[in-house]
């Protein structure tokens, strides 16, 4: 295959106009999100100097997911999901307005930032299944679904690695005040982006049943499809104990590697590096078969990547160690959405990803309130090795536990005719190496 054609099928999705215009505000937008959420970090600490209120504002931002996700779901599954992505980004926008009036003007106190941590820890819950389940709708030709995803998580990662490093410099020039404001204004790209787009209105057929009767069956239905229901308990249980690494990141930055806002920066960037790399080899996949095997490859790196970063006090070795933990995340997230995305039935597709966001998002509340009172009480390398050996346990168990999910999925993907039969019968032609993502 030559460069050209590599490309061509790396970026497919793109001639999609609708997932143009989505994947472009984003990608500005989220730089502007990265340079917020490392300035938030860095300020939280700079004030109280608390590793367990660092853990305490990654709880307030995040608990609100973790309860109302599922809610979020049926609503996403009823209501037209353009109309709620608008809503939800200006809520945003509006958050940070007032998170950079605060302390530009010095008057910003803790329990400001918790407030508003919980403020759009409520707009994202209501935002992120929203989003997942938009995607299907901007990709006209399905087939192109599984690349459009992996090009969201490569437009994603990328601001991780270009917003770190704008806050790490502007912060320590400029303090963090103007990260907020760029952020709000960022905001404006992503909404811009979404009223351009031209959507055909679906016709959704709106049984007259209760929310929580459809919440119930989207439950009933994850739980009852056991590779769904594997898939979203491994990665809560990633996400759980390995994915608060990012709350202490500004205790290592300061304390362990003896630097200021700009190591942060260079840290969270590093972790960027990788999810990118991660993301470009995703996109450049033909089929979604083989990834089960790569969520447990992913999860074993990104746990190995934990586990050694604890014990760096080098700031090279630690950058490289961010950068394998961010490719493992990024390949074990990205790959389980885009496997669950494959095996869900459309008319349960935004309940399944508001179980997916809780999952990977949900459960790092609680992880970010363990991990900063373990961090207060052990210190932060202890907890960051405890959470990568847990991760890892959870990969082999995985890994352990992937031919039993293979037969289960294989007759799923031969109706799909993402498996041929073999002449008569039901019989695949080939081995389904993985599960299905979102």
């Amino acid at each position: 295959m030559s460069g050209s054609e590599t490309i061509k099928l790396v970026v497919r999705s793109l001639r999609h106009r609708n997932y143009r215009l989505f994947l472009g505000g984003q990608g500005i937008s989220l730089i502007g999100t990265w340079m917020q959420q490392i300035a938030l970090g860095w300020l939280v600490y700079r004030l109280t100097d608390s590793p367990f209120l660092l853990g305490i504002v990654g709880f307030a931002g995040q608990i609100p997911t973790f309860i109302l996700a599922p809610l979020a779901g049926v609503l996403a599954d009823r209501f037209n999901r353009h109309h709620i992505i608008i809503l939800t980004q200006s809520l945003a926008m509006i958050q940070a307005a007032i998170l950079a009036v605060l302390t530009l003007t010095n008057t910003i106190q803790i329990w400001h930032i918790i407030f508003l941590s919980v403020f759009i820890g409520i707009v994202n819950a209501f935002d992120m299944p929203t989003r997942q389940s938009f995607v299907v709708d901007i990709v006209d030709n399905k087939t192109d679904l599984p690349n459009a995803i992996a090009l969201n998580s490569s437009m994603f990662n990328a601001a991780r690695l270009i917003g770190p490093t704008i806050a790490g410099i502007m912060i320590s020039l400029l303090g963090e005040g103007l990260c907020f404001l760029l952020n709000a204004i960022s905001y404006m790209a992503v909404i811009i982006a979404l009223l351009m787009m031209h959507i055909i209105p679906k016709t959704k057929i709106i049984k007259p049943e209760k929310v929580l009767k459809g919440l119930k069956d989207g439950l009933k239905y994850a739980y009852d499809f056991k590779p769904i229901k594997v898939l979203l308990l491994f990665l809560g249980l990633v996400s759980l104990t390995g994915g608060p690494y990012t709350v202490l990141m500004p205790v290592f930055a300061r304390d362990i590697l003896k630097g200021n806002a700009n190591t942060l920066g260079l840290l969270f960037g590093a972790v960027g590096v990788g999810a990118l790399a991660g993301a470009i080899y995703l996109a450049s996949r033909k089929s979604v078969l083989g990834l089960g095997k790569w969520i447990a490859i992913s999860a074993t790196i990104f746990a190995v990547g934990l586990m050694l970063f604890s014990f760096s006090q080098n700031l090279i070795f630690s950058l490289v160690l961010m950068s394998f933990t961010g490719f493992g995340m990024m390949v074990q997230m990205a790959s389980t959405n885009t496997l669950l995305q494959t095996l869900v039935d459309d008319n349960k597709r935004g309940r399944v990803m508001s179980l997916y966001v809780m999952a990977f998002m949900g459960t790092a509340p609680i992880g970010s309130l363990i991990a900063g009172t373990l961090a207060s009480k052990l210190g932060a390398p202890y907890t960051i090795l405890s959470g990568g050996m847990i991760c890892l346990a959870g990969a082999i168990a995985f890994a352990v536990y992937l031919p039993l999910l293979r037969s289960h999925i294989r007759p799923h993907y031969i109706r799909l005719g993402i498996l041929p039969e073999v002449s008569k019968g039901l019989q695949s032609a080939t081995h389904l190496n993985m599960p299905p993502n979102k």
